[in-house]
């Protein structure tokens, strides 16, 4: 057969796929249908479970839903909620925005950690007035929106070189003050969570030391992350993407009590970008190489568009 596993070695890709990937393992992953995306897996936590969505207007929907419920909850029982949440997918803060609304739910209770940003070779970011930013779109499409029931500007925190490092201990002392930790995420081509990309496991000598890691300044990020940020944020434009970020990493996420997650890269037309993504997130099992394997071992929720479920076979339409 004629494919990638057969012509890879002695080409430019050899040297470019991480080293720990196990490509006939990541092949085998692919999904063929929802029914294969929603069978039980082994290393699955018992109250972990994939939602198939019809549209990505259902996905955006069910997807607020689930956030405005983890805020609702952990407000009527009197729980502060430290909340890790991404830049990508962004479709669902819009429904957040319109539960919380309709129920009165204040944010007051609130603590939120943005997981990452764009930054320099020495962790310097943005500014918040940057349309680029992940602050500026957190706080246009999320925090702007909810009026009087915002979360406090002094509980709102972002990947800043300065304040990035100090995100361990202040969910260590929300959560020691009984506070629940929620991660929400997307999954990245090459199936990271945040920026934590693949290449960062062959540092470690432990799985257990790969999973204590709480953050990385100046994060160099894999090829295949800074093209999938110029496909769905940059309008292909890959010169806008910068190639270093600053992102928490698995020794926060890894700590969640819930976990909502996102796969909504369908683009039409028989175009998609997260099927691979989808499906060996479910199925790979967890490795330091596949930073997302290891989110189905956590209680939640991975909310994911049909579509992506395959099967993933050549377009001939």
């Amino acid at each position: 057969m004629i494919n990638f596993l057969s012509t890879y070695k002695g080409t430019l890709l050899e040297s470019f796929i991480p080293a720990g990937w196990d490509m006939a393992r990541i092949d085998a992953c692919c999904l063929n249908g929802v029914d294969d995306a929603l069978t039980r897996q082994a290393h699955w936590h018992p109250d972990f479970a994939p939602i198939a969505c019809d549209s990505v207007e259902d996905f955006n929907m069910m997807m607020g839903h689930e956030i405005a419920m983890e805020i609702r909850r952990t407000g009527e029982e009197g729980l502060k909620l430290a909340m890790i949440a991404p830049v990508g997918p962004m479709g669902m803060y819009r429904w957040a925005v319109f539960f919380l609304k309709e129920w009165n739910i204040s944010c007051a209770h609130v603590y939120c950690f943005t997981m990452d940003e764009w930054s320099d070779g020495e962790g310097n970011t943005l500014e918040a007035s940057n349309p680029g930013s992940f602050e500026y779109a957190m706080t246009n499409a999320f925090f702007n929106k909810l009026g009087e029931l915002t979360v406090p500007p002094a509980q709102r925190n972002f990947a800043t070189k300065e304040n990035l490092p100090t995100y361990a201990e202040k969910i260590a002392a929300l959560k020691k003050d009984g506070a629940k930790l929620i991660t929400i995420f997307g999954i990245g081509r090459c199936f990271h969570i945040a920026f934590w990309e693949p290449q960062y496991a062959a540092e470690y000598a432990s799985v257990e030391e790969w999973k204590a890691q709480t953050h990385r300044i100046a994060a160099k990020l894999h090829p295949l992350t800074i093209e999938q940020n110029a496909i769905t944020s940059f309008q292909s434009r890959t010169t806008l993407v910068a190639c270093t970020a600053n992102t928490i990493g698995p020794g926060l996420f890894l700590q969640s009590d819930r976990i909502i997650g996102g796969a909504d890269g369908y683009m039409g037309r028989g175009m998609q970008w997260q099927g691979l993504s989808l499906g060996v997130t479910l199925r790979y099992k967890p490795d330091p190489w596949v930073t997302s394997s290891f989110m189905p071992t956590l209680p939640g929720r991975l909310f994911f568009l049909k579509e992506l479920a395959g099967p993933l076979l050549p377009d001939v339409n």
